[in-house]
């Protein structure tokens, strides 16, 4: 599975942004998809992820409430739909795909390529 985020860019804190991942693969369907990000300096860290069916959802208690995690399955896509950013959210975003539903990123098998976006007036 080959994965393409995209979305990401410069918003004022407040905004809204959505951020898409394109995967490759016919066997896309099957998998769980994950949102992680890092933040200058810092680790990477769990955002979101969604099961295969759309039916279990995860998310950190950091974006939970503003962030939304879906999937379109007939076109090979995932979205993170963010909203009341802040500047705490400023960080390169990674989509990734894996087998097993969990925060752990070590779970994930396969890493897009990250897209950036920047939280600030």
């Amino acid at each position: 599975v080959q994965l393409q985020a995209s979305g990401g860019g410069l918003v004022q804190p407040g905004g809204s942004l959505r951020l898409s991942c394109a995967a490759s693969g016919r066997t896309f369907s099957s998998y769980v998809m994950g949102w992680f990000r890092q933040a200058p300096g810092k680790e990477r860290e769990f955002v979101a992820t969604i099961s295969w069916n759309r039916q279990t959802k995860y998310y950190s208690d950091s974006v939970k409430g503003r962030f939304t995690i879906s999937r379109d399955n007939a076109n090979n896509t995932i979205y993170l739909q963010m909203s009341n950013l802040q500047p705490g959210d400023t960080a390169t975003y990674y989509c990734a795909a894996g087998v097993v539903i969990t925060r752990a990123d070590r779970h994930y098998n396969y890493w897009g390529q990250g897209t950036l976006v920047t939280i600030s007036s």
